[in-house]
């Protein structure tokens, strides 16, 4: 079992930068595959960035954001910068069992509770 935990999120403008944080709780952190999703009320949610031992993003934020991990801390993080009003979102956290990259949420077995991502025009 994982338990995640996201903070960081917050109100910000157009094109200021925001890091979120992602606590993995259980055993074995290293050998789970890790990915940060997003969900806009209404609309399907989007995956935005995967870690394992390599990094995949979606077209909409590759180049701006950064997602990163840290297996000693049992955490993930993602950088988000020249933040844009359509990245506003509850951003959640989510974790599968593997060593590969997963880009689809039925992909991934646990969840967080999001954090919410506002960015001012």
């Amino acid at each position: 079992q994982v338990q995640l935990v996201e903070s960081g999120g917050g109100l910000v403008q157009t094109g200021d930068s925001l890091k979120l944080s992602c606590a993995a709780s259980g055993r074995a952190f290293s050998f789970y595959a890790m990915g940060w999703f997003r969900q806009v009320p209404g609309k399907e949610r989007e995956f935005v960035a995967a870690v394992a031992a390599y990094t995949y993003y979606a077209d909409a934020v590759k180049g701006r954001f950064i997602i990163s991990r840290d297996n000693a801390k049992n955490a993930v993080y993602l950088q988000m910068n020249n933040l844009k009003p359509e990245d506003t979102a509850v951003y959640v956290c989510a974790a599968r069992r593997g060593v590969g990259l997963y880009y689809t949420a039925n992909d991934y077995n646990y969840w967080g509770q999001g954090t919410q991502v506002t960015v001012a025009s």
